[in-house]
């Protein structure tokens, strides 16, 4: 086995961890909020825990991102966790609840793209050093991955979360989200084929690439 294939190997592992590490956080993000706004639900399905296998689905967290990864590099990772169940059970907060619950998922994958930066504050680690560069490179790779499952999931296409908050704000009504439900994974499948997909995508996380990099300058090298 040569050099590079070894060394692709490593890097496809690093991101199949980084990958589930950040859609288990990301799913845990909604079941906390839903914990803290009094829905039991995914407390008592045992959602309600940092354990990412707890909010692992093992096609979409694992199987279809690794053969994505090291099959097919270079091209985008599709992934997704287990959905967590919500109950919403006080009429009176139900639409500010949902918000909030849905809001969590993003908020965790941007608060974990600042983790990453000030980690490379803390170690002092630069693109620009041979003894930092494999730690900047990962940590890049975590600000970058998350920055894009935050952004990714506030389209407003079923089952991202997106949709859901399009609904509740009233961009959606009822009819509209359920048809587009049905339909919302080919709606996907379309969407990230279109030219130009990339870029919007990419402008939806600059904000956040830019937050990071105000904490860790070294995050774009130079």
């Amino acid at each position: 086995m040569d050099v590079a294939t070894i060394e692709h190997l490593r890097w496809g592992a690093l991101q199949l961890i980084l990958l589930i590490i950040s859609i288990g956080l990301h799913e845990f993000g909604h079941a906390w909020a839903a914990d803290l706004r009094g829905d039991p639900l995914p407390r008592l399905q045992g959602r309600v825990t940092l354990n990412p296998f707890a909010h692992t689905d093992p096609l979409g967290t694992i199987l279809i991102p690794a053969v994505m990864i090291f099959l097919s590099p270079g091209f985008g990772i599709i992934g997704w966790g287990k959905p967590v169940q919500i109950s919403l059970p006080n009429p009176k907060t139900r639409r500010a609840d949902d918000i909030i619950i849905t809001l969590a998922g993003p908020a965790m994958n941007v608060l974990l793209c600042l983790g990453f930066a000030l980690i490379g504050v803390l170690t002092d680690a630069s693109h620009n050093t041979a003894a930092t560069s494999n730690i900047a490179q990962f940590l890049f790779l975590g600000i970058l991955l998350n920055a894009s499952l935050a952004a990714f999931n506030l389209i407003p296409i079923p089952p991202l979360d997106g949709s859901r908050l399009a609904l509740r704000l009233g961009i959606y009504s009822e009819e509209i989200f359920q048809t587009l439900s049905r339909w919302g994974f080919f709606i996907l499948l379309i969407a990230i084929n279109i030219p130009g997909f990339n870029t919007v995508i990419m402008l939806m996380i600059s904000p956040i690439l830019w937050l990071s990099a105000l904490i860790w300058p070294h995050l774009i090298p130079g």
